[in-house]
């Protein structure tokens, strides 16, 4: 089994290989999966004990999401999708308006306040879901892979925003994340490996080497990722399945994003 125990106002960094167990135990944290045995305590609530109305609760008030696709909805501006969560709770609407004032600009988003996430960049979009998962100001906020789209500079951004709510707000964040660079923000990185916590580390203890090596793995296992969509797009094309103008469309996005990671990748010296 795993044990582990995070202590208030820390931020814990999660890595381990891909279905190692690192978004179950989210999950279990955050009350969206129940454990199969043992105990989940979360301040003095014990989630593992409670019902599906205080599960609902419990996520509403004690927790706050980051997921690694983004739950943002399309139809709505950036502060309207901050003022959803408060809406379930029933929040008076004035309370709501400032509020959701307050949050955009503690991530720095005034400026885009009424833009549909379409009309936002990954990096802004993200800021807008972290605004969101602040709304009903829990004390616990859950991060599964929080820059795992992003490309440097955003992830970067994003992680910068992540450690002022930590400092300035006090909350305590529990994140999951395969990039050692991300993962090193955290005040302490466990490694899971088979459910199995298999090394507790400090970021001083994450080598440069390491997470050079590690990144440039990344990169290239999103770029081979990408690869396997345009071949798919294509597919789909001849198929008849998609027209020419979404084919063309998507196609644009993906060459776009796989040039970017090939320039990262000659700017740390490797040629893909």
């Amino acid at each position: 089994g795993l044990s582990m125990e995070v202590k208030e106002g820390e931020i814990v960094s999660i890595i381990g290989p891909s279905g190692s167990g690192k978004t179950t135990l989210l999950n279990i944290v955050g009350g969206l999966s129940r454990a199969t045995a043992g105990i989940v305590r979360v301040g003095d609530i014990e989630v593992t004990s409670l019902n599906e109305n205080q599960l609902t609760e419990y996520r509403r008030k004690v927790v706050g999401h980051i997921f690694q696709t983004l739950n943002l909805i399309p139809t709505l501006t950036a502060a309207e999708n901050i003022e959803l969560p408060m809406m379930a709770m029933k929040v008076p609407r004035s309370k709501r308006i400032e509020r959701v004032r307050e949050l955009l600009e503690i991530v720095g988003l005034t400026d885009r306040a009424n833009h549909k996430p379409g009309e936002l960049s990954g990096g802004e979009q993200q800021r807008v879901a972290l605004a969101a998962a602040l709304a009903n100001d829990p004390p616990v906020i859950l991060a599964d892979e929080p820059t795992g789209e992003l490309d440097t500079v955003n992830s970067k951004i994003v992680v910068e925003y992540l450690l002022k709510i930590n400092r300035e707000m006090g909350k305590t964040i529990i994140m999951v994340t395969h990039d050692p660079v991300v993962a090193r923000a955290g005040d302490r990185i466990l490694r899971i490996e088979d459910g199995v916590i298999k090394a507790a580390l400090t970021p001083a203890q994450v080598s440069m080497k390491e997470r050079t090596l590690s990144f440039i793995d990344q990169i290239r296992m999103r770029m081979s990722d990408l690869e396997s969509q345009l071949k798919k797009l294509e597919e789909d094309l001849r198929a008849g399945r998609i027209s020419g103008d979404e084919y063309f469309r998507e196609r644009q996005k993906l060459t776009q994003t796989i040039n970017v990671y090939r320039e990262e990748l000659h700017r740390l010296g490797v040629v893909s």
